[in-house]
């Protein structure tokens, strides 16, 4: 080769590194954060979605006042087992009694005067108007037939005009006071029918009075309407309530509801009939078993959350779960062995998708790097990990979260990969 070529080829191999150099000095004036990052790995994972959830009774008995009075006694406590029928307390009814006694007098009065009304009238008043209308006609038919006689004896002059005309006056004042009469009997009868029918309107208003009364009464007897537990007890002895006030709350514990909080990233993989395990910080040692039944339909509102609200039955066999206590919940469902997985913390949500930061070695091979804003599909997930699916290789670095907030095309500095 001519010795001018090799010379003019070393001095452009000199200059190349000169301007890599420079260019190496000018990126690295740049700042670059300092970062954690891992390489995704085979794992076997079991879909797990944990979060916190809330006891309920799944058949809740719910007993409130129905009167303004005082608890008279307290037949039980909170936490007992009762049977049905059995009475839990006693409200103070004594001025409902007092009402219902007076309330029932008045009935029987009301009832003698409806059957008086409906008999024609009160007897007495009754047989005196039949007897005076009776003894009226009686002398009115007398007197039609003297009329009738003396009518006959004139025409043969076996009596005079004088007595014709005096029995005739007395016919029409007898036939006078029968119509009396019997305007009178029409009236008393009149009256009679009118009475009845109040009678019965004052009759039917006097049941309800005391219906309402012995509802009352009745109210004041506070029973278990069904076989189970005593869960809530708000009220004591001589405590004054008033209409609509808890009383106690009750119901079968044997089975009861978990309604877990599930953040909405995780509430694609619910399906119903999922095992549940259920775990309660105050009995650390115990864990139940129970279901997925209904599965969110609609995300809400839950402090500082936005979650779908999961049914769960779980057994409850030695009545440890109290109502509206709060417990962990362990969702567990399907199992993929040796599929790529990446810690969740380094996976982000937003606008429905997933997505990780993927470290992007700088060409110059130096050591800063940037960063590549990727979506990924995801499977199922654990308690740390989570399955990808698609949109990122074996072999590329993920970048972890840290004090710094990440974004495309950042530009970082890897200082840890042991992190997981």
């Amino acid at each position: 080769m001519d010795r001018r070529l090799q010379n003019r080829i070393l001095i452009l191999l000199v200059l190349a590194g000169v301007f890599a150099s420079f260019l190496v000095w000018l990126i690295g004036r740049k700042p670059a954060a300092k970062i954690s990052a891992m390489m995704p790995t085979r794992e076997n994972l079991v879909s797990s979605i944990s979060s916190n959830g809330k006891v309920e009774p799944i058949s809740p008995y719910v007993m409130r006042a129905q009167l303004d009075t005082f608890v008279k006694k307290i037949y039980v406590t909170e936490g007992q087992t009762v049977k049905r029928g059995q009475l839990l307390m006693e409200l103070n009814v004594k001025e409902a009694a007092a009402q219902l006694a007076e309330t029932r007098a008045k009935l029987l009065r009301a009832q003698d005067d409806l059957k008086a009304a409906r008999a024609g009238g009160k007897a007495d008043e009754a047989a005196k108007i039949a007897a005076d209308l009776a003894k009226a006609e009686a002398e009115r038919d007398r007197l039609q037939r003297d009329h009738d006689a003396l009518a006959r004896m004139a025409a043969e002059q076996a009596a005079t005009k004088e007595d014709l005309a005096a029995n005739a006056q007395a016919l029409v004042n007898a036939k006078a006071e029968v119509t009396r009469l019997l305007a009178v009997k029409q009236e008393f009868d009149r009256q009679a029918r009118l009475d009845a029918e109040r009678g019965e309107l004052q009759v039917q208003q006097i049941l309800s009075e005391m219906a309402t009364l012995e509802d009352k009464v009745n109210d004041g007897r506070i029973v278990a309407p069904v076989d189970g537990t005593l869960y809530s007890l708000p009220v004591r002895s001589n405590d004054y309530v008033k209409v609509g006030d808890l009383l106690a709350e009750m119901a079968d514990l044997h089975k009861v509801r978990v309604r877990a909080f599930i953040d909405e990233p995780d509430l694609g993989a619910l399906e119903v009939g999922e095992p549940v395990i259920i775990t309660w910080d105050a009995l650390p040692n115990r864990s139940w078993e129970g279901t997925t039944e209904i599965i969110p339909k609609q995300v809400v509102p839950h402090l500082t959350r936005s979650v779908g609200e999961l049914l769960c039955s779980v057994n409850n066999d030695k009545l440890e779960l109290l109502p509206n206590i709060n417990v962990n919940v362990r969702i567990n469902s399907r199992e993929h062995k040796n599929v790529l997985a990446v810690p969740r913390g380094a996976v982000a949500y937003e606008g429905g998708h997933r997505y990780v930061f993927v470290v992007k070695p700088s060409q110059l091979g130096v050591g800063k790097s940037t960063l590549e804003k990727r979506e990924i599909q995801v499977g199922i997930a654990d308690a740390t990990s989570y399955e990808v699916v698609s949109g990122l290789r074996e072999g590329e670095m993920v970048a972890l979260p840290g004090d710094t907030d990440l974004h495309d095309g950042m530009t970082v500095q890897v200082v840890n990969t042991n992190a997981a």
